[in-house]
């Protein structure tokens, strides 16, 4: 079966960047991305960029615009957000039916989860961030929430193959009761919505010398703002403890933190698990999804992952 991207080839690519005015050298490095295809494009006499060619029919133009200019307008504030170029004008581009943008190549590692002081100067800049993404609503990004990242993705798995029959009844039954859990842990506690990056875990911040820089505002999104903390937390619970006051002792030096937000924590990591598994079972027919996660289709998988889900509720009160 045949996927768009089967016809984004290196030709293809280069002859994209080429239509923006640029002079690519013909050195194309696939990086490792999965959802869109984004590549290290050779300049002739000037440094690389980055390409992010992104998946067709995911997104609106307008909401890939807004990502865009939340990006640039946290950039305009000196917050070290890697924002896309505009050749033309423009940052949003097209070929061949594909649409992409180009970023300047940003280095670094991601953060050491144990360094605090790594941690509580990441806080600053989140803090800013919501600083920033308080002041407007975003109007065509998803608002996150049950709705699109719980229920939609429980209906993908349940209507495919993928999930084994003997499995079907337990995980429709565990993932209508975490589901249910989550919106009376989101309507009791009643966050207020910001701007926020929306997928902060620890691959999407690269950390220099001179601090982090945070990349890749696909998943830019309505939320509350535990959502760009709690992925940052690892380890047991004191490890996490730790860590989180950390975070928050850089984070309140620029924005307010309501302290009741803490018991969205695990409601939140109850559902992306519920939409992790949905997002791969949804992009099964791309061939990156069964060559990078081949464990989703083996017999063992359903089971471990039916034993989170169980955990979960265990740890939401059940």
């Amino acid at each position: 079966m045949s996927h768009p991207y089967d016809r984004l080839d290196p030709d293809c690519i280069l002859d994209a960047i080429e239509a923006t005015g640029l002079l690519p050298s013909g050195h194309v490095l696939a990086l490792n991305s999965y959802e869109n295809r984004v590549y290290q494009i050779g300049i002739e006499d000037e440094p690389p960029l980055i390409a992010k060619f992104y998946r067709p029919k995911r997104w609106s133009d307008r909401a890939i615009f807004e990502e865009h200019a939340f990006s640039l307008e946290l950039a305009r504030q000196e917050i070290p957000v890697v924002a896309p170029l505009a050749p033309g004008g423009r940052t949003l581009l097209a070929h061949q039916g594909f649409r992409f943008a180009l970023f300047p190549r940003q280095g670094g590692h991601a953060p050491e989860p144990e360094d605090l002081d790594q941690l509580e100067w990441i806080g600053r800049f989140l803090g800013r961030i919501h600083r920033v993404g308080q002041a407007a609503p975003f109007r065509e990004r998803v608002t996150l929430g049950t709705a699109h990242y719980g229920w939609r993705a429980r209906e993908i798995v349940l209507a495919s193959p993928l999930l084994p029959p003997e499995h079907r009844e337990h995980y429709a039954g565990l993932t209508a009761q975490l589901l249910e859990t989550v919106e009376g842990a989101m309507t009791r506690i009643h966050a207020a919505t910001l701007r926020l990056h929306g997928d902060c875990h620890p691959g999407n911040i690269l950390w220099t010398d001179n601090g982090p820089h945070f990349v890749d505002m696909d998943d830019c999104c309505s939320g509350p703002a535990i959502q760009d903390l709690w992925m940052l937390l690892s380890g047991d619970r004191q490890d996490m403890t730790l860590q989180l006051d950390a975070l928050l002792e850089g984070y309140r030096t620029f924005h307010d933190f309501d302290p009741a937000e803490l018991a969205l924590i695990e409601p939140l990591r109850s559902l992306r698990l519920i939409h992790y598994t949905g997002w791969l079972v949804q992009r099964w027919d791309d061939p990156a999804f069964p060559a990078v996660f081949p464990w989703l289709a083996e017999p063992g998988y359903w089971p471990g992952y039916l034993a989170d889900l169980e955990e979960q509720l265990l740890d939401l009160g059940y």
